[in-house]
């Protein structure tokens, strides 16, 4: 993508934020986050803060604190960014004609949605450059206190052959970061070596259930969003390559969870909305998306619909629900694209460890399990991928010849949960260390083509898979 080249050197003359700050904000300490593109749609979110930054001196959390200490407010720990209110502008235009510019009217910011707003930006050209400019004010101000850039490209109407890179990452969370001070190596490794058209993120992007603090409430739950998207490595990222944000157990409630459970005061279906709050999200948690004449990805909701756990197994008992089953099953089959990609935020072939129990991949889910691996065996050009595990592999599945590749984890110190002595026959590539996947879509000589790459958290590949299209 060139648009990063085009807008980073004025960002870096003025910093991260804009010269035309005044003392008293608010401001985006969290910065902007770009999602849902398609060919003629964005979703742009912000957030107000009462400071440029989250904080860095303050109290410190005791490791198994679920509230906030006594005496104390979230304002008063460290790595909090307060929210302001206020209001927010998007501003935006082809990078090819500044001329065509689109300025919005202001949005109110109040304190619902942790003083966040996310703005649709409709009727876009398909493969198109935007750069964009989202200002923040006070309430009633006359002058912008804060104003942040970004960029992203539309999408390639299915009739075109345009190449197309993303990457997928998942697994998290803010004290296993590997660069303590701007944190996960892996986003400007993707930036450098990837230059993604989007990037997806599978889930498990923050563990609620996690000491320091345990997020247990509302406000905790927040906080972490909050300290995590204040890292400056990805407040650099997201401003500059559209993501699809997708959820798992962790960032829901806790380990394992399903409809029904609760996590200290936080319900389940307080812990769904909070994560459509705080990511730009469409009306739908799965979605399909065409990128060009060759590429096609879907991307599944695996904790809305689900059966519990502990149910009997059988052709009842699901984790993708029947109507997502069916959408997937009729829209997947319908597609001309070349190459088709199915992303779900856990393993569908595996293997797992024995004693899991969550997943398509594990015995309690045995009967959907097959039913997907059947269908997907059947495809061609066909590829699952997935978040979740701690470690990166593909697999194929003996029975169906099914396809999985899953990502790994973001950071090596987050890495484990298998090992080298648990490779079976199934497998083509393991690797007990963090990273991320990248996915590349193009022509050579007007054959189309794909390649899958494994890559360490500093954006080194350590496997490759190439496969041309029939």
């Amino acid at each position: 993508m060139k648009l990063r080249s085009i807008i980073l050197p004025a960002l870096l003359s003025i910093g991260f934020a804009s010269c035309a700050q005044t003392p008293s904000g608010p401001y985006m300490a969290n910065g902007i986050k770009i999602g849902e593109v398609d060919q003629d749609s964005a979703i742009v979110w912000m957030r107000l803060t009462q400071h440029e930054s989250y904080r860095l001196d303050g109290a410190t959390w005791a490791k198994d604190d679920e509230a906030v200490p006594e005496g104390k407010t979230i304002g008063d720990m460290q790595y909090s960014a307060v929210g302001a209110e206020g209001e927010a502008r998007v501003t935006y235009w082809p990078v090819s004609d500044p001329s065509r510019k689109i300025e919005l009217d202001w949005v109110r910011i109040g304190s619902s949605r942790n003083f966040s707003a996310a703005v649709n930006l409709e009727n876009l050209n398909p493969r198109t450059e935007y750069a964009l400019k989202v200002e923040g004010r006070s309430l009633g101000g006359s002058k912008a206190s804060v104003s942040l850039e970004g960029g992203f490209k539309t999408a390639a109407n299915a009739e075109t052959p345009e190449p197309v890179k993303f990457a997928l990452v998942t697994c998290h969370d803010f004290p296993r970061r590997d660069d303590l001070v701007n944190g996960h190596y892996i986003y400007p490794a993707i930036l450098d070596t990837v230059d993604p058209d989007f990037l997806v993120n599978a889930g498990d992007i923050e563990y609620y259930d996690k000491p320091g603090p345990w997020a247990k409430t509302e406000e905790l739950a927040y906080y972490k969003w909050d300290r995590l998207f204040g890292l400056p490595n990805f407040r650099e990222f997201y401003r500059q390559v559209p993501a699809y944000f997708m959820k798992d157990d962790h960032d829901l409630l806790k380990n394992d969870c399903g409809p029904g459970d609760t996590y200290g005061e936080l319900t389940w279906d307080r812990g769904i909305e909070i994560f459509n709050e705080i990511f730009p999200m469409g009306e739908s948690t799965y979605r399909t998306v065409r990128w060009g004449k060759d590429l096609q990805v879907w991307m599944m909701e695996g904790r809305d619909f689900r059966s519990r756990n502990e149910e009997p197994d059988g052709p009842d008992k699901t984790i993708w629900g029947e109507s997502q089953k069916a959408w997937f099953y009729k829209t997947f089959a319908e597609s001309d694209a070349t190459f088709r990609i199915l992303i779900n935020p856990n393993p569908i072939v595996g293997p797992d460890r024995e004693n899991k129990k969550d997943n398509h991949s594990n015995k309690n889910f045995t009967h959907e399990g097959n039913e997907i691996r059947a269908f997907m065996g059947k495809q061609t050009n066909a590829f699952i991928l997935n978040g979740d595990r701690h470690w990166q592999y593909v697999s194929v599945d003996r029975e169906t010849g099914a396809r999985e590749y899953s990502c790994g984890a973001g950071s090596d110190i987050h890495a484990g949960g298998f090992k080298q002595e648990l490779r079976t026959d199934e497998h083509r590539f393991l690797r007990i260390k963090g990273g991320f996947l990248s996915v590349s879509v193009d022509r050579n000589e007007g054959k189309p083509r794909i390649a899958l790459r494994h890559h360490d958290v500093h954006g080194d590949v350590v496997n490759e898979d190439l496969f041309w299209g029939e």
